[in-house]
């Protein structure tokens, strides 16, 4: 029964980890279209939250035991927490605009080096000899896999630093929804975190493309700090049903509804293991469906990372021991 519920739990992480890998390509997809970053962003979490309230309508007339609610304060955490979230996506999605899909994955998986430098802050206590040799072990392989070595290469500064901005706001999003009321039902928690997330993404919409549309103060200020206009106008609705569903689904809803059910079932070491195949899914899709090149040696550099998580996710002797 136990090793049951592993093989159970290690397949709805690795279905969650490979839908959520295909998420970047479909909004490459919509910029193809014309639409910005704002209509992709506003479109994901409307539906997104939308699509939480009904599935929690329906677990909660259907549970046949009193579901956990929040405190005020834990509310109020969760909704700080969901900002990292809203960040994630915005980083990410704009990190998108500058460079390809398989090299903007790898920058948002530096978050499994970043977790680490993190948790060594929280715990005081440096990380042991494994980590360590993982964290090495992840940087050659994001130099291979974004083909730094290539000399005739030239990666937008722009890119890698919104990328980059992703993998630390991923990495806070993950610790925060380890920490923070862990007692909740998963849609409760989830819509809460959505909204503290769509808090964010509503402010980039009304700072980057409504705001300066209808004030002329705001298009100033906005110019400050880029000279591109051509996203500055009204909000195109086709967005929710051309791409906003299937970004709702693949990114908001599904992902973390199978996280939650698969996690516990696998653990928090083989299902990190697993996760990781956002990374391969991710860019075999742009390869597929975007027609992104990705060369051997960036194959390598992938299949060098995913090497580092699990060995970083290996239980070690001690913790055999007591199995």
């Amino acid at each position: 029964m136990q090793k049951k519920n592993v093989l159970k739990g290690v397949l709805f992480v690795g279905i969650g980890a490979s839908i959520y890998g295909m998420l970047a390509t479909f909004v490459k997809l919509a910029y193809q279209d014309g639409y910005t970053t704002s209509e992709v962003t506003t479109s994901q979490f409307i539906l997104g939250l939308i699509g939480l309230l009904m599935l929690n309508f329906i677990q909660t007339i259907t549970s046949k035991k009193t579901l956990s609610s929040p405190g005020f304060g834990e509310v109020k955490n969760l909704l700080l927490a969901g900002t990292s979230l809203g960040c994630t996506s915005l980083f990410y999605y704009i990190a998108v605009q500058y460079i390809n899909v398989s090299i903007a994955i790898v920058l948002l998986m530096q978050s499994v080096w970043f977790s680490v430098v993190v948790e060594s802050f929280v715990t005081k206590k440096l990380p042991n000899a494994r980590k360590i040799i993982s964290v090495l072990i992840v940087l050659f392989g994001t130099v291979l896999a974004t083909d730094l070595i290539n000399t005739d290469i030239e990666l937008d500064v722009k890119g890698i630093f919104w990328g980059l901005m992703a993998a630390g706001s991923y990495t806070l999003t993950m610790f925060s929804s380890n920490k923070i009321a862990t007692h909740l039902p998963v849609l409760r928690k989830s819509i809460i975190m959505l909204a503290g997330g769509s808090v964010v993404v509503f402010l980039f919409l009304i700072f980057a493309q409504i705001g300066p549309l209808y004030s002329e103060s705001l298009k100033a200020f906005y110019l400050n700090f880029t000279d591109n206009t051509h996203h500055i106008h009204t909000f195109r609705y086709s967005i929710l049903w051309k791409y906003g569903f299937i970004l709702a689904l693949f990114g908001t809803i599904i992902p973390p509804i199978l996280f939650n059910i698969g996690f516990p079932n696998a653990g928090l070491g083989l299902g990190s293991i697993v996760s990781s195949l956002e990374l391969p899914v991710s860019v075999t899709m742009a390869f597929v469906m975007l027609g992104e090149k990705v060369v051997f040696i960036q194959w390598i550099g992938i299949v060098l990372i995913l090497f580092a998580i699990v060995l970083m996710n290996l239980p070690s002797k001690k913790e055999l021991a007591v199995v």
